[in-house]
């Protein structure tokens, strides 16, 4: 190592500020709400939508009717969590969701889609900042993709496969890629008639 590499400061991680102030509830519930999610919510045998959506909600989550809840989906803290009806949440999502995440109604977010409203400051002390995250109605998040804090996806936007999402969509659009750029237009206009 040379005295230059030497000169470069490290952080140190014990010290980092936030946390525990971004449980939003005490130590207790958490640990319960960690339990539940791993036997109902987690839990590749258990193959119940149903039974994961009581979950949620007892622990907080506003969640609309005819939600679907596929198995391995994971809820960092179900009461930052707001879906509107008819959505279908596929395998493997993880919300991490540290601040609020609200989805509109009739969204699909796709196999192992990973949507985290929390990062840490690139500054000298590895401070927990946390950005809601909005997604508003008839949005298409495909397959394993990353939202990050602060981004609201416009109604009936699509990201697509892979894509990391760290910026505002607007509506209508698809975006793909790393970071995610617009690809044109989700829908077609409709030719009148007559």
């Amino acid at each position: 190592m040379s005295d230059q590499d030497e000169q470069v400061p490290v952080i140190p991680l014990r010290e980092a500020p936030g946390e525990r102030a971004a449980w939003g509830r005490g130590p207790a519930w958490v640990i319960a709400w960690m339990l539940v999610e791993w036997l109902l919510v987690t839990n590749a045998l258990q193959p119940s939508s149903r039974i994961r959506v009581a979950a949620l909600r007892a622990f907080g989550a506003r969640i609309g009717d005819g939600v679907i809840f596929r198995q391995r989906t994971r809820v960092k803290f179900p009461w930052n969590l707001e879906i509107g009806e008819d959505c279908w949440i596929g395998e493997g999502v993880w919300f991490h969701n540290q601040d609020r995440v609200v989805i509109g109604h009739d969204v699909v977010i796709s196999q192992e889609s990973f949507i985290t409203t929390g990062s840490h400051a690139h500054r000298r002390d590895m401070a927990l900042i946390t950005r809601p995250v909005v997604i508003e109605p008839g949005v298409w998040v495909t397959s394993r993709c990353i939202v990050t804090g602060g981004v609201t996806l416009g109604r009936s936007c699509l990201v697509s496969p892979a894509a990391v999402v760290m910026k505002d969509v607007p509506a209508g659009r698809i975006v793909s890629g790393n970071p995610a750029q617009d690809a044109g237009a989700r829908f077609q206009p409709q030719p009148r008639r007559g």
